[in-house]
């Protein structure tokens, strides 16, 4: 079972804008047109709730609070709690999702949303979870660098950081130079 999959879905989650059943949508692209259409007003107020809560475990692992992270994920493992089950579309082609339908598809992405981060956070550990470093970003992400080094969720965010960063320093040499003297 991939797990990091569901994990992204956090992910995804947290990063999405949720103005609209639209945007939900939007986030869904897996789903069919069918379960889409189900979408409610009250599955976006449930997917906002969540979000805040998730967004709250990737700042307590991005800081090192490693016990306010947990504490947070399993309080949403109790609130989304899994109920696997298999699936497939023929004989050969058998796997596990870690919930069933029947609830409502938000209480579905959202408990695999939040066992797929778990189990992220039980492998890799608490400082894998990030906050983009990029002050006008604040998207999320999963660190899979080899030796825990990221800082920013896209390449796009870390060259436009990057950039401004040598720019204002190329400003600040520039301001402390003297002014040459006009003949």
């Amino acid at each position: 079972m991939n797990f990091d999959a569901y994990a992204r879905n956090g992910v995804d989650l947290v990063n999405a804008r949720l103005d609209d059943l639209d945007d939900l949508r939007s986030l869904l692209p897996g789903a069919d047109a069918g379960l889409r259409e189900e979408i409610t007003e009250r599955d976006l107020a449930t997917f906002r709730r969540a979000r805040k809560r998730l967004r709250g475990v990737f700042e307590y692992g991005a800081s090192g609070q490693d016990a306010e992270a947990v504490a947070e994920l399993n309080a949403l493992l109790e609130a989304y709690p899994v109920h696997p089950h298999i699936s497939g579309h023929d004989s050969s082609d058998w796997h596990m999702h870690p919930a069933s339908r029947g609830a409502s598809m938000a209480v579905d992405y959202l408990a695999g949303a939040v066992w797929g981060l778990a189990v992220w956070l039980c492998e890799y550990g608490s400082a894998r979870f990030g906050v983009c470093a990029d002050e006008r970003c604040g998207n999320v992400y999963l660190d899979t660098s080899s030796n825990c080094c990221r800082r920013f969720c896209s390449e796009r965010c870390a060259t436009r950081s990057h950039v401004a960063a040598h720019r204002a320093r190329k400003r600040a040499a520039t301001a402390d130079q003297p002014l040459a003297p006009v003949s």
